[in-house]
């Protein structure tokens, strides 16, 4: 073939175009089941700790905090 000829176009099936609907629809099911792990119960625990870690970091802020500004006063009724 010289760069005199033409190209000739290629003729696609039908049948070819419907297969990229199908594998966007594939990866899409894949995609829901891997955030359906992803958002396990586990996932819950993991949070649980965090939240119980940074509770135990305010209070030990606090507490220091408290620490080196002397004894506490007594509250006022």
């Amino acid at each position: 073939m010289t760069t005199v000829q033409p190209v000739v176009p290629v003729q696609v099936p039908v049948t070819t175009l419907a297969q990229p609907a199908v594998r966007a629809s594939a990866l899409a099911a894949f995609q829901l089941v891997e955030d359906a792990r992803y958002r396990a119960p586990d996932r819950r625990r993991r949070d649980e700790r965090r939240r119980m870690l940074a509770q135990r970091v305010v209070a030990d802020r606090k507490a220091e905090r408290e620490q080196r500004s002397g004894p506490a006063a007594p509250a006022a009724s």
